[in-house]
């Protein structure tokens, strides 16, 4: 059963949506109908209620006019009165008896079992028993249905003689006017509710049309994407809904997506450049080695030097590609309170010794930053280095801090070196990318540097630049969030 259910469930989401708000739309409509058909139904039935009441109190206060009446004063008023109200399906039923008697009606074919002499044997049997309904029929409201004129609401009260003798003053109304009334709210819901459903149930589509028509772009997009296509974007318009703000998701998803496999590929197609130059010079080399029958042992020690630089080389390499990856998932920055001062000053202790150059500090920021210091420290050793390999013995590198707007502070590495070409500013920081690829593959680098540098400070927010420095050679600078000044400790 319940798989017989599965099959039978609409397989679009633009159905199910069509057909949720058909049903919704019927259960409301029905609970429409009901309320309107109960209330009315109630509301009428309650004023006839009411109009009986009037007109009952009206007839026994007519008979009771002066004081006790006799049985005869009795039967004259009630004639009286009752001829004044002569019945129609639109009009009140009047009469007066005592016991089986009528004493007086305004209708004696229905009452009082006169026969007009049109009726049928059947219909003359059915107002004789009416007749007799009405006539026994206690004080009370009650409703019966009557011959001809269909269901009436009857009021009897009674009225005491002044011989003993009790009088039953009936007042009845029909109640074809209710059934009409009610007949014409069904139909009228009957063909207002069929219209309104067709129409609704055609907006609805349409609705449901609108809402899915992102989801089954998105749907296209993805098997486009899944056969190995980046290039296609949703680009939803209109209101900022849910579907809008999923369409945005899904097309910035499809950005970093994209830009990711972008990034991949340049990534390995540098690399392999990289490495296939090592591998070159280690390959060349091992084929003069084996030339010779007898290589002579320095040729062999040589070899070995230069295999060996090399692999170091490749091992730099390696390193550096392994910690490019791991810094651009800023999930693995560990944020910390690094005191700016010491942190500067131990970096350059650090640099001197390791190079003939003329290391100093710039320092204008004494707070605190918080950022993860292995990363930050990572950062600057790098652009230290970067400095060092860009300038000659005995050159001058500065190590400087100062504050920035928004509660950020800029570090930057001055050098007097050659400086960078405003042309490549910007470039320097890709991967693999070298101002003098030559020079640089002679002095050991990558070109993952700066490239680590950048991936680093995005990490943690912020941006960084190479600019002209005062020393007359290149200054970086890296701009990062989370600095406090020592006002603010």
């Amino acid at each position: 059963m319940a798989e017989r259910l599965r099959r039978l469930r609409p397989r679009t989401l633009r159905l199910r949506l069509t057909l949720t708000i058909g049903t919704l739309l019927v259960l409301a409509f029905v609970a429409t109908y009901v309320v309107v058909y109960r209330t009315t139904e109630s509301r009428l039935r309650a004023d006839i209620d009411n109009d009986l009441r009037s007109a009952s109190q009206q007839f026994t206060g007519t008979l009771l006019a002066h004081g006790t009446p006799t049985l005869a004063s009795v039967e004259r008023t009630a004639r009286a009165h009752v001829a004044a109200e002569p019945f129609t399906t639109a009009s009140q039923l009047l009469y007066a008896a005592l016991g089986t008697r009528i004493l007086a009606t305004n209708q004696s074919e229905l009452v009082g079992g006169d026969d007009d002499g049109d009726d049928t044997p059947a219909q003359a049997r059915a107002e004789a028993v009416m007749s007799r309904r009405i006539i026994a029929t206690v004080p009370g409201l009650v409703s019966l249905p009557a011959p001809d004129v269909g269901s009436v609401r009857l009021l009897v009260a009674a009225v005491r003689t002044s011989g003993g003798e009790i009088v039953r003053v009936g007042v009845a109304e029909p109640l074809a006017p209710i059934d009409n009334a009610l007949d014409g709210i069904q139909r009228a819901f009957a063909i207002g509710g069929t219209l309104t459903l067709a129409v609704a149930l055609l907006i609805g589509s349409l609705l449901a049309a609108r809402l899915t028509r992102p989801l089954r772009r998105m749907a296209l997009i993805a098997a486009r994407v899944d056969a190995g296509d980046l290039s296609p974007r949703i680009e939803a318009s209109g209101a900022r809904d849910e579907v809008r703000i999923m369409a945005d998701a899904f097309d910035h998803m499809l950005d970093r997506l994209e830009e990711a496999f972008a990034r991949q590929r340049s990534f390995v197609s540098d690399a392999s450049h990289e490495l296939r130059t090592p591998l070159t010079a280690i390959r060349g080399q091992l084929e003069v080695l084996a030339r010779a029958e007898r290589p002579e042992a320095e040729e062999v020690r040589r070899v070995q030097r230069l295999v060996a630089a090399e692999v170091d080389r490749m091992t730099r390499l390696t390193e550096d590609l392994l910690l490019l990856a791991a810094t651009e998932e800023s999930r693995s920055i560990q944020r910390e309170m690094i005191e700016l001062e010491p942190l500067l000053a131990d970096l350059c202790a650090a640099a001197e010794p390791t190079a003939d150059r003329r290391f100093s500090v710039d320092a204008h920021a004494g707070g605190m930053l918080n950022a993860d210091r292995d990363r930050i420290t990572q950062a600057l050793r790098n652009l230290l280095r970067n400095a060092v390999e860009h300038t000659d013995a005995g050159g001058a590198i500065q190590l400087g801090a100062a504050q920035a707007p928004a509660g950020r502070v800029r570090l930057w590495v001055d050098d007097d070196g050659p400086g960078i070409p405003a042309s490549e500013r910007e470039r320097v920081f890709d991967r693999f990318q070298r101002i003098d690829p030559a020079r640089a593959r002679r002095a050991g680098g990558t070109g993952l540097g700066l490239a680590i540098v950048r991936a680093i400070v995005d990490a943690h927010g912020g941006r960084a630049w190479a600019t002209e420095s005062p020393l007359g050679g290149a200054r970086v600078v890296i701009e990062l969030p989370g600095y406090r000044r020592p006002t603010e400790l």
